[in-house]
């Protein structure tokens, strides 16, 4: 049954994320070589768990121009690689020194420090590879597209070069402004969104007035995502989130909560949810479930 036959959010996310999985668990390598651990590592840390809500909105957005089911799949496997390998490098010691990732010990505790290493680049590559494969498309500009802006997501100008916002903010003296969080947090989270939001249309090679309604709805949509995070942080249950709660206040960091306080950092979510689905009206009805994924996004426990 595909995406597209689904009217309510949350069957259709727990399909989208059994079908994402399936779809990554044949792409992973895995063997008994010499680098057996190294592929044990990778599986480990982007297997069995996690919403793939990124998955989710590649998918949706596929529907849209009615892309076929493989390209729409390895595109969303593409970005929860990309996914994962941030997450095992932002666990590591060197970064936010997590322990526990997705209720089990993160991959550097579990393999060391340096197979996690090892175990993020592989992933990233992976990514890149499953896009520039012409099962992902049969038009090699429509690939070149998707590795184009993937690359720039994730790179010095997006997710990457957030991280490298997160780390200086921890050791200057002045605390960040509200501006300055938030574009923080574009790059960091809102990156790597807003491309899976918009590839779905990419791989339909959609008009650009419907790529623009796209990235408009991620903008909001993301920036609502991190702050409902600085909320759960704060409020979130760590058994429920499967991580260390409360870790910003403890590391001095400035985030939406500290600045405007739970009440006016959950209402500017709420906003920001209400106004994301709205840049979502030029494309009708067909839009539906993108429109509950909003509502998810500021509503969800974990």
């Amino acid at each position: 049954m595909p995406l597209s036959s689904y009217r309510a959010f949350e069957p259709a996310l727990a399909f989208a994320a059994e079908s994402t999985e399936k779809a990554m668990d044949r792409l992973l390598p895995r063997g008994e070589e010499g680098e057996a651990r190294l592929f044990d590592a990778m599986r480990y840390s982007s297997l069995g768990g996690g919403k793939r809500l990124r998955a989710f909105f590649v998918l949706a957005g596929a529907t849209l121009f009615k892309v076929g089911a493989m390209p729409a799949l390895r595109t969303a496997s593409a970005i929860e690689f990309v996914h994962a390998y941030s997450l095992i490098h932002d666990d590591l010691p060197a970064m936010d020194d997590d322990d526990l990732r997705r209720g089990k010990p993160s991959c550097h505790r579990q393999f060391g420090e340096a197979t996690a290493i090892l175990a993020g680049d592989a992933l990233q590559a992976l990514a890149f590879e499953v896009l520039a494969h012409e099962a992902t498309h049969g038009d090699p500009a429509v690939r070149t597209t998707l590795v184009t802006e993937l690359a720039r997501a994730a790179g010095a100008h997006g997710m990457v070069g957030g991280q490298m916002l997160d780390l200086l903010a921890e050791t200057q003296g002045a605390p960040m402004s509200i501006g300055a969080i938030t574009r923080l947090q574009r790059l960091k989270t809102g990156a790597l969104i807003s491309f899976s939001c918009t590839a779905g249309a990419i791989l339909g090679k959609a008009a650009e007035p419907m790529r623009t309604a796209l990235a408009a709805y991620a903008h909001d949509l993301g920036l609502a995502f991190q702050i409902v995070d600085d909320l759960l942080d704060v409020e979130g249950d760590a058994a429920a989130l499967g991580k260390a709660t409360n870790k910003d206040a403890a590391a001095g960091k400035a985030t939406f909560v500290s600045i405007l306080g739970i009440e006016r950092a959950r209402a500017q979510a709420s906003l920001l949810a209400q106004q994301a689905a709205t840049h979502l009206e030029p494309l009708g009805p067909a839009a539906d479930l993108l429109k509950q994924a909003a509502k998810f996004v500021v509503k969800r426990r974990a």
